[in-house]
């Protein structure tokens, strides 16, 4: 079965300072234990922002290094699953109900690529 990366997209100047409100903890709580026990989850985790991030970049024959906060971007990846699904379909299914669990008031995208396999 074909696995995939999911990549929460979020733009960390929106975030709500006040937290995750409780009843968003329990929704995200019972859609991992589903999507667990559906054999679908590999690994997930949230990601620290930016600001404890540094940019490796390769340019003109050099490596170069840049230390967050990244303020140019306005998105950043806040986030991924890796998935095993039987096809495109079901991974974009899932990346739909993870984020539909989110306030609405919220705004934050996931990209769902296909990891090819060598």
């Amino acid at each position: 079965m074909p696995r995939f990366l999911t990549m929460i997209r979020i733009d960390e100047q929106k975030l709500p300072t006040e937290g995750f409100p409780p009843e968003f903890e329990q929704r995200m709580g019972a859609l991992l234990e589903e999507i667990t026990k559906a054999g679908v989850m590999l690994d997930t985790a949230g990601l620290l922002p930016t600001a404890d991030g540094t940019r490796v970049t390769w340019s003109g024959g050099k490596i170069g290094y840049t230390d967050g906060p990244f303020t140019e971007t306005k998105e950043v990846v806040g986030g991924y699953s890796l998935i095993q699904c039987k096809d495109k379909a079901e991974a974009l299914e899932w990346a739909r109900r993870f984020l539909e669990i989110h306030p609405p008031e919220w705004t934050l995208g996931a990209e769902v690529r296909e990891i090819a396999e060598m």
